[in-house]
């Protein structure tokens, strides 16, 4: 956990300097900036999703230590079940709930932070195009990109609610 922790504590755009500094310039094994490869694309995606993925590993953690000790988890060791099935089928199936809540609203976080992993990256996206239009003024540009990430967000919030019927049987949506 002392890695989540390094993960929700450093800025976006610091731990991508820091990417850059070390895998760029030190030891030159990927470009620092750019498109054109799946090599441009490793550093940006570990900055961005760095910290993301601390906070659901954190949430995964704290939910798995909180159902592990209902009475079902130990009815199901007790019945004489693996552990990886009763781990896996019933006890990570019922974490699961609040990981999905907390997994769609990190997603809206990395659209927000994708602005600085493009600016920092050099790379082209709908974060850069908008800050590019706000300083032009040109609010068509800006507009239609905002209406690209609010769908973007509205989607995968869609999504997570759709992903609850599948870790949570109970739920069910007319």
């Amino acid at each position: 956990m002392v890695g989540a922790l390094f993960g929700i504590s450093m800025p976006i755009f610091w731990l991508g300097l820091l990417l850059m500094l070390f895998f760029s310039v030190q030891l030159r094994w990927f470009p620092a900036g750019g498109k054109g490869t799946l090599l441009h694309l490793i550093l940006p995606a570990i900055a961005l999703g760095a910290a993301s993925s601390a906070v659901i590993a954190r949430m995964t953690r704290a939910s798995m230590l909180e159902v592990i000790r209902q009475d079902y988890i130990r009815t199901a060791r007790a019945n004489g079940l693996r552990e990886f099935v009763v781990t896996y089928k019933h006890a990570l199936k019922n974490a699961m709930i609040p990981v999905i809540t907390v997994f769609g609203l990190e997603f809206g976080y990395m659209l927000g932070g994708a602005v600085l992993t493009e600016t920092v990256f050099s790379l082209p996206g709908v974060g850069r195009l908008m800050v590019e239009g706000i300083f032009q003024r040109d609010y068509p540009v800006v507009q239609g990109s905002m209406l690209l990430v609010a769908t973007t967000f509205v989607v995968v919030n869609l999504l997570t609610d759709i992903a609850y019927a599948f870790f949570d049987p109970r739920i069910r949506y007319e």
